[in-house]
């Protein structure tokens, strides 16, 4: 696998949502979003404070200068112009595969599978537009602009609300990870991946899709 490269920042914007470069400015809006209403955060660490999400910050931006993240700021938009940041999100996991010589897949400089992670929203943000909307923009950059092989997804074992969702959009289960990471709940935590080939892709966007037309978001 060759090596990482620092890609350009970049912004994904939507109707319900627009998701900008993560940077110091953020960490404010941040804490105020994480502090909403925190019943739901026990299978996704979620920093509580100034100083966590802080050091949260300054973590994920030495992952993207390092090449291996990009994260972003999660900002819910309204009807009438108004926006909020209510969360964060990232590529991660972004592998760059050596082809044998002279394969036509060979690519330089973009990602040939990457991982959507690091996810979480304000209480308000969540089972609504946002994370639907913030999913389908990811994937269609992922897909339609880097033109990646497979999205995967990971979710703690035990968290059925997620591992649902993931279901839901046609993620399919690739296996059961155990002893995969630290987990939110000071455990080790086990992980069930999903993913989300390319050629699926065109089925799980028309889902997406239909779910924003309908209002469902993540509800059901």
């Amino acid at each position: 696998m060759v090596a990482a490269v620092m890609l350009e920042p970049f912004t994904l914007q939507g109707r319900f949502v627009r998701l900008e470069p993560l940077c110091d400015s953020h960490i404010a809006p941040l804490v105020i979003a994480a502090a909403e209403d925190r019943s739901n955060y026990q299978w996704t660490y979620t920093p509580d404070g100034t100083e966590q999400m802080t050091d949260y910050v300054t973590d994920a931006l030495e992952k993207v200068s390092s090449g291996a993240h990009i994260a972003f700021a999660t900002v819910r938009l309204d009807e009438v112009g108004g926006e909020r940041v209510v969360g964060a999100t990232r590529f991660c996991e972004m592998a760059y595969w050596q082809w044998p010589p002279g394969a036509v897949h060979q690519r330089h400089g973009i990602p040939d599978v990457v991982d959507i992670g690091f996810t979480w929203l304000a209480g308000s943000a969540q089972r609504s537009s946002v994370n639907t909307e913030a999913k389908l923009l990811m994937m269609g950059h992922a897909f339609e602009v880097w033109q990646v092989h497979r999205v995967a997804l990971q979710t703690d074992v035990r968290n059925s609300r997620s591992r649902n969702a993931i279901e839901r959009i046609g993620g399919q289960l690739d296996g059961i990870m155990r002893a995969d990471r630290p987990g939110s709940d000071d455990t080790v935590r086990t992980s069930a991946r999903f993913s989300i080939m390319a050629a699926e892709w065109p089925e799980v966007k028309v889902r997406l899709n239909g779910r924003l037309a309908s209002g469902a978001g993540e509800r059901g």
